[in-house]
């Protein structure tokens, strides 16, 4: 169905609005896979924080005009699906990773993230980035490791004592 041109307007504004905050976009051509198949990947997405859309190129191309993902505009060829993270900058790519496995009629293209555009095989690095939590739980371990260490620095000096004592005890019990 042909869009007016406020409808136009309105896809490339909200377009733009969720390029300006996403963290990272991953374009995926979608061609034979079915209403369900898209459903489903739809539903998931809503889920994950991703923001997915199947929109014409010259909109997506209007909409990123002024982001980080304007690097990607000369590569907008084809009917392609457009997955934006809007909170962990893996999840799109975790997404559409997911879906390449189960459908081979959905091939990522390419991906960008932080001002940089990378081929669509990138797309296993994109999904193995940690999520927020992950990343939070692997700098709080590196954080309290020195306090650890430390710990068991100042605790060793009394353990030789008590296992010293503990052995002249057991020898003249002997």
């Amino acid at each position: 169905m042909a869009l007016n041109l406020n409808q136009k307007k309105e896809v490339v504004a909200e377009l733009a609005e969720v390029a300006a905050s996403a963290h990272s976009l991953v374009a995926a051509e979608y061609v034979g896979l079915t209403v369900e198949q898209l459903t489903s990947m739809r539903k998931k997405a809503r889920a994950e924080g991703v923001y997915l859309k199947v929109a014409k190129n010259t909109l997506v191309s209007r909409a990123v005009e002024n982001t980080d993902y304007a690097i990607v505009q000369d590569e907008l060829t084809g009917p392609l699906l457009y997955a934006f993270s809007k909170e962990d900058p893996g999840a799109a790519g975790r997404l559409i990773k997911e879906f390449a496995k189960a459908n081979d009629k959905l091939k990522p293209r390419l991906v960008a993230i932080g001002g940089q555009k990378y081929p669509g095989t990138h797309v296993d690095v994109l999904a193995s980035l940690p999520t927020r939590d992950e990343a939070l739980s692997m700098l709080l371990s590196v954080m309290v490791q020195p306090a650890t260490m430390l710990v068991r620095v100042l605790a060793e000096p009394a353990t030789q004592v008590a296992r010293a004592t503990s052995a002249v005890g057991q020898q003249k019990a002997a």
